[in-house]
């Protein structure tokens, strides 16, 4: 049974309304009223609500009889007219035949009103002779004419044939005048927000409030892009049975389109079905790649894989900070409407953070990726693999490179479109924030290599330094001493190193326009590039001997390092 709900007038009083079903007695539901009324006055507007309700029923059912009797006159006109064609046709064909057999006896009358006159004729000849020569003929043709039997039965009954009506449409008709009509197809609701989950939907639908319905059938499917145009490789169609308006479909693909349609069946029949709507799963949880996501004390940037087939709406990425005990704040922010896999945040320093990200759809958002930890106490970032030389390997943890003494082969020496070919070389992956990064360098002693700074679009078939997209401290190793040199462009100013610094600080520095180098044992500055970056630039590495070369950051900045 259909329960209304109250309704409230202008007064703020809620009106109780009821319902009828054939099977259940007339059922009220509690009446509310926000505001005290004189004794009587509630009751009289309900009966008055009752009576218009009533007089709304009488009215659509009254049309509904008076249809009905249309219908079944204009069936009982349709037979008549029927009825009356095939008597003319009858009445035609009788005539015919009857007509015909009147122009044969016709016929024969005059053959033989003929044969009478030819005999009285003969008859009465006054010459003997001319009268035996002639009257042999005559007395032969009246023989024959004798012989010819002349059929009198008429030959088609007077009688009409009436066979018996069939009325049974009719009667079909009449039987139905007291049961409901067939209703009306159902109208599917477009997708609200928020209204699925990864493996389920919510659908709504409407119908005529007229209509009288007993069950619908909800029916949906999965809509492939590969399904082909013709009809076949179809997917299939699942059908649910629901007395409601409302349906939860469970068991279904994430961030997957369905296609959803629905009928209403009573006691007479089925409705056409409604018009075909779109609905969509959420979107399975999306996946940070930790190893290039970077930060500062100022901003993270976070990347991550979509995680699904089919393309979402937006993502949301959601942040908490960590408290000093390390449990997670119970304030959470979020950055939404996010169109790419990536996004650049702002953040404090010296704090840390807990980042995961959503994908959106229609549907809804999806559960929260796996969470990335940010620290912004320093600057962090891990190698740019795709540029590395093919001659360099690295570590698991990802800040690690090393340069084997074995040669490799031929087919090992594919080279990837950025990465080094000359130079044994691989860039960082620095945020993308002109502000101040610092990070620390730690190389084997008896390894000669080359760290700095170079735009990320820096010639792949040049060293580090000699050119004027980089900018680089270079370790030479002698057999006296170690030689080291700050190239920019090939060119290198004379300093002397008498202490090896076996760590090696990098301070970037934007506003200020330098890049500085420090020796982190003895807190000593070892030179500063003045320079105006342009763009971006990227921490580059180079080993120009077999060893290894480790990398140190998201470590805050020495305050040695702010000269």
């Amino acid at each position: 049974m259909e329960t209304h709900k109250g309704v409230s007038d202008r007064g703020g009083r809620t009106f109780q309304r009821f319902s009828v079903d054939t099977n259940e007695s007339l059922h009220f539901e509690p009446c509310e009223d926000s505001s005290p009324s004189p004794t009587g006055i509630e009751h009289d507007e309900d009966n008055v609500f009752i009576k218009d309700e009533n007089e709304e029923n009488f009215g659509r059912q009254e049309q509904h009889l008076e249809q009905h009797h249309n219908d079944v006159l204009q069936t009982l006109s349709q037979r008549h007219n029927e009825k009356a064609a095939g008597l003319v046709e009858e009445k035609k064909s009788k005539m015919e035949a009857l007509y015909s057999q009147l122009l044969s006896c016709g016929q024969a009358l005059d053959a033989s009103k003929e044969l009478i006159e030819t005999a009285q004729e003969i008859y009465r000849t006054p010459d003997k002779r001319v009268f035996l020569k002639t009257v042999m003929p005559i007395i032969k043709r009246i023989e024959m004419f004798a012989k010819e039997k002349v059929d009198l039965t008429l030959s088609t009954k007077l009688d009409f044939e009436t066979p018996p009506a069939d009325l049974s449409d009719v009667k079909t008709m009449m039987d139905s005048v007291n049961a409901v009509p067939a209703p009306s197809a159902p109208v599917i609701n477009p997708q609200m927000s928020n209204s699925a989950t990864q493996t389920s939907l919510r659908v709504c639908w409407s119908l005529f409030s007229d209509d009288t319905v007993e069950y619908y059938d909800l029916y949906y499917r999965p809509v492939l892009e590969d399904t082909l145009a013709d009809g076949f490789c179809q997917p299939h169609v699942s059908t649910v049975k629901v007395k409601e308006t409302h349906c939860t479909v469970t068991d279904l693909l994430p961030n997957a389109q369905y296609e959803l349609w629905v009928t209403a069946t009573n006691t007479t029949g089925i409705s056409p079905a409604s018009e075909k709507a779109l609905y969509m799963t959420v979107p399975s949880p999306p996946v940070i790649k930790q190893r290039e996501c970077t930060s500062c004390p100022d901003a993270a940037l976070i990347r991550w894989e979509s995680g699904n087939t089919n393309p979402v709406d937006s993502y949301t990425v959601e942040l908490s900070e960590m408290d000093t005990d390390g449990t997670q704040s119970s304030i959470t922010e979020s950055i939404v409407a996010v169109p790419t896999c990536q996004c650049l945040i702002q953040l404090l320093s010296g704090r840390r953070y807990l980042i995961s990200v959503r994908a959106v759809n229609i549907g809804g958002p999806s559960d929260k990726s796996d969470p990335v930890y940010i620290s912004t106490s320093g600057t962090l970032f891990y190698f740019l693999e795709e540029t590395a030389h093919p001659c360099l390997s690295i570590s698991e943890d990802g800040f690690t490179i090393f340069y084997g003494d074995e040669e490799l082969p031929i087919s090992a020496m594919a080279l990837d479109d950025s990465a080094f070919t000359r130079c044994v070389a691989i860039l960082g992956d620095l945020i993308p924030v002109r502000a101040m990064h610092y990070w620390e360098v730690e190389v084997d002693e008896g390894t000669e290599f080359r760290i700095g700074v170079a735009y990320e679009d820096t010639e792949r078939n040049s060293y580090l330094g000699v050119n004027g997209s980089s900018w680089c401290m270079r370790h030479i190793l002698s057999s006296s001493r170690h030689k080291y040199e700050f190239l920019h462009n090939g060119w290198s100013p004379d300093l002397r190193i008498t202490v090896h610094p076996v760590r090696i600080g990098v301070a970037l520095d934007y506003d200020r326009g330098t890049l500085s180098f420090f020796n982190v044992n003895l807190e000593q500055h070892l030179h500063t590039f003045q320079c105006h970056f342009r763009n971006s630039v990227q921490p580059c590495f180079s080993l120009d001997n077999p060893g290894s070369l480790t990398v140190h950051n998201g470590i805050e900045a020495p305050e040695y390092t702010f000269i």
